[in-house]
């Protein structure tokens, strides 16, 4: 096992082979990644990315959340792309993702899944019933995270939200966010609750606050993946970092009953107009400002 400390991309292997680790410090934390399997991709292109959806998280909690975490890269079934993302807390942040054996540097150019896999370091382990936020949060957060480090460009979060974040509306039968287990309630429709509320805090404060201060503040409380916290303990920890009650009101609208949310006149009052696959912003919509803050 080859282990040294990384903190620039100094020099370039050619495939990796077998098992291998390496330290990438980043955001004040340090991350073992490990190597398991072959890969045509050089060591650098592999550890950039995994570099890449650290700088990312630590851009939307100001830090990286947790001060040490794990990483395994394992070779996967497919010849090409990342899958199978899988987050634990126990022992400690970690995270064992697959990728694929001729996967190319564009293939993790367009990854999602280690940086939604790192967002959820940052926030505590849930009961089973509020399974909804820990995916949802995630779910959010990722796309604004790696547009603050100018991985992604704003028109393509809000136009892959405005094209997604309808799958986590309320069905016939629906029983509100804790009693409705769908994927599309779960991921999706914690999403929305995650989009709301990031709305209701910065009008609530005038713009000083955003669900960022909030997660911050349930991080800072010591709300990480290895540690298991009510949904109300979380909640109030980030409330408590906005000034406000924006995430224990929403959560009681949004529980245990279906709550009507008109996500088209939504993207009109943000000032999203997607026509096709092109994304443009409407300044003048009442609440282009909350967008634009957002990312």
């Amino acid at each position: 096992m080859n282990r040294r400390s990384f903190s620039k991309l100094l020099f370039a292997a050619p495939f990796l082979r077998a098992q291998d680790s390496i330290t990438v410090k980043a955001g004040g934390a340090e991350i073992d990644v490990t190597f398991r399997g072959d890969f045509d991709l050089s060591r650098d292109a592999l550890i950039e990315w995994v570099d890449l959806s650290a700088r990312s998280v630590t851009a939307y909690y100001g830090k990286f959340p947790v001060p040490h975490a794990a990483v395994t890269i394992a070779q996967g079934r497919r010849g090409r792309g990342v899958s199978n993302g899988r987050s634990f807390g126990e022992g400690g942040a970690r995270c064992r993702i697959s990728v694929g054996q001729h996967s190319t540097s564009d293939d993790l150019k367009k990854d999602w899944m280690l940086t939604h896999e790192m967002v959820h370091w940052g926030f505590p382990n849930m009961p089973e019933e509020h399974h909804w936020i820990e995916e949802g949060s995630a779910t959010y957060i990722e796309p604004i995270a790696r547009a603050k480090i100018g991985w992604l460009r704003p028109e393509q979060v809000w136009g892959d939200m405005a094209r997604d974040m309808w799958q986590g509306l309320p069905e016939q039968g629906d029983e509100g966010l804790d009693r409705t287990h769908t994927w599309g309630r779960t991921y999706w429709g914690g999403a929305i609750f995650c989009l709301m509320a990031d709305i209701e805090i910065r009008k609530r404060t005038h713009q000083r606050k955003g669900l960022e201060d909030a997660f911050r503040g349930i991080n800072r409380a010591g709300g990480t993946i290895d540690h298991d916290w009510t949904l109300e303990k979380a909640f109030e920890a980030g409330d408590k970092a906005t000034g406000t009650k924006a995430l224990m009101d929403l959560y009681k609208e949004m529980a245990s009953k279906p709550m009507p949310v008109n996500l088209n006149d939504l993207w009109s009052q943000l000032g999203i107009r997607r026509d096709g696959d092109s994304v443009t912003f409407d300044k003048s919509a009442p609440l282009a400002s909350v967008r634009s803050a957002i990312c």
